[in-house]
């Protein structure tokens, strides 16, 4: 049974190198986070993602794990770390952190020493051929970079070799099988990682690349979704109350190996992209060009292309877990400059009606603009939407007191860049929409993220969209001219952006607007 805690669960995501600096030295830190907690509380999210803090070169942000049981000394200590688990916890807030089982950083010592000329206990850590010169049977390899005679697969950059959870279907006598003693010796060293942090107050684990354990898997993965039965199997009986999400965007699979959630990302012009980010990828340094998705006033977008990749999925899915809208992440470009302000807030009201747990990327909820930068730590394009959170309109925006040409990424130089500050004091600003949503979802068990969901209303060719959340009916016009809705019975309004009335058995939607209704008695 998945933990109790994620019936309201409300998700923000934290880039922890660009959040908070409290000491000064240009890159945000476990104080800064631990010090911002009461501001995440304020939004109305009782979740964090924070995204990976342990020891790292940081040669693909911290993807490249040196040591699972250390905190990355730049961010502070584990007891640092332990504190913020303790200062969340307090405020009615938990935290799960970014596990990257598939591979570790090069410099590992499990790596290190898998890779010597004599044999070691990690030898079959670590997914070695037995030739210097042999390939990788069709995975990417590195040769000519370590003692040991063979070349080592790798899941992503060269720096990250992949750990050895073996391999489903066996071409090679290097190849392992899943359950061979170095594969199951790499399941209970994860277990134990898992235990370190969950002992210590971690409340569960983002996974990264969760599809990527077991090589030469089938499309329905029977061999990575085995491993993952037993990891997760054995987490959920040891600690009831943990949850897991995975970087996987396939419910069928995920959820129904053990995952809790579920993220719907924008992968090849899926459902997501469809209503969110259908655009073409921006040229590195170049910012995105604007988008043609179902919120931009002027795309010709209906919702059906969206329903025909989520609605079968969704419905195969519902009763295992949780399928997760995002408003963004650090691997994705910003909503802003994509969606003006009035298409955010209508992409906002549809994020934050849906089933599944919302998760909320760090200054989205003030529309901070995904900002052309120079290549940081493997970001390449990526490092646009990872720039310094905005707090203030003073001094690096209020990220960090060092000198500019310290900090971990320039601040937004825009005359106009939003800020918390200021965006607190005016109460239409998108800071205070964002919480007002999310205040909503909360008061209203039919928006939680468990409750039923059922289309209402989708044609193809109309811009129109509704859909019901138990009994309460969501509708929404992105175009700009107005449309009308026909209604089932008489609904009165709880929550509406531009105009929007009420005519007989009728709803009738004003140009770019949103309605939440509910039935009268």
């Amino acid at each position: 049974m998945a933990a109790s805690w994620l019936k309201n669960a409300v998700f923000y995501e934290i880039y922890p190198q660009s959040f908070y600096d409290a000491n000064g030295d240009g890159i945000g830190d476990f104080a800064g986070i631990s010090e911002k907690l009461p501001y995440v509380r304020s939004l109305g999210c009782n979740a964090i993602w924070l995204n990976p803090c342990f020891d790292s070169p940081f040669r693909d942000a911290g993807y490249d794990v040196r040591n699972y049981k250390l905190a990355a000394p730049r961010y502070g200590t584990n007891e640092e770390l332990k504190a913020l688990f303790d200062k969340a916890h307090s405020l009615g807030i938990r935290v799960l952190l970014d596990l990257v089982p598939g591979h570790t950083s090069e410099e590992h010592p499990w790596f290190v020493s898998s890779g010597s000329e004599e044999p070691t206990e990690y030898d079959d850590r670590y997914i070695w051929t037995n030739h210097a010169f042999a390939r990788g049977d069709g995975m990417p390899f590195i040769g000519g970079d370590q003692p040991r005679w063979g070349t080592y697969i790798i899941n992503f950059f060269k720096c990250q070799p992949a750990l050895n959870y073996g391999y489903y279907n066996i071409h090679e006598p290097w190849q392992q099988s899943i359950d061979a003693p170095g594969p199951l010796a790499t399941r209970e060293a994860m277990k134990d990682v898992m235990r370190f942090w969950l002992r210590l107050g971690c409340d569960g684990f983002r996974v990264d690349m969760a599809d990527s354990l077991v090589k030469n898997d089938p499309g329905d993965r029977p061999g990575t979704c085995a491993v993952w039965r037993d990891l997760l199997g054995t987490m959920h009986a040891e600690f009831p109350e943990a949850a897991f999400v995975s970087e996987w965007n396939n419910p069928e699979l995920a959820l129904n190996c053990g995952f809790d959630m579920d993220f719907y990302l924008n992968w090849g012009g899926n459902g997501y992209a469809v209503m969110m980010r259908n655009y073409d990828e921006p040229a590195f340094g170049q910012t995105p060009q604007r988008n043609e998705s179902y919120f931009s006033k002027d795309a010709h977008t209906s919702a059906v292309a969206m329903l025909k990749d989520y609605l079968p999925k969704y419905t195969r899915t519902k009763d295992a877990g949780l399928w997760c809208w995002i408003s963004g992440n650090h691997d994705t470009t910003r909503l802003a400059p994509l969606l003006d302000e009035r298409e955010r807030r209508l992409a906002f009201a549809f994020l934050f009606t849906m089933p599944g747990a919302p998760f909320l990327y760090y200054g989205d909820e003030i529309g901070m603009s995904y900002l052309p930068r120079r290549t940081k730590e493997g970001g390449y394009q990526r490092t646009g939407s990872r720039t310094p959170m905005q707090w203030t309109n003073g001094r690096n925006l209020g990220f960090s007191e060092a000198e500019g040409e310290k900090l971990y990424l320039p601040v937004d130089s825009a005359p106009d860049a939003p800020n918390v500050a200021e965006q607190e004091a005016d109460p239409d600003s998108f800071l205070n929409f964002t919480r007002s949503l999310i205040a909503l979802r909360g008061a209203w068990e039919e928006l939680g993220n468990y409750a039923p969901f059922a289309v209402y209303r989708a044609e193809e060719g109309s811009r129109l969209f509704a859909y019901k959340r138990g009994s309460l009916l969501v509708a929404m016009n992105p175009s700009g001219e107005s449309l009308s809705l026909p209604l089932d019975g008489a609904y009165s309004p709880l929550f509406t952006i531009g105009d929007t009335s009420l005519a007989g058995k009728s709803l009738i939607l004003g140009a770019q607007s949103f309605a939440l209704l509910r039935p009268e008695a």
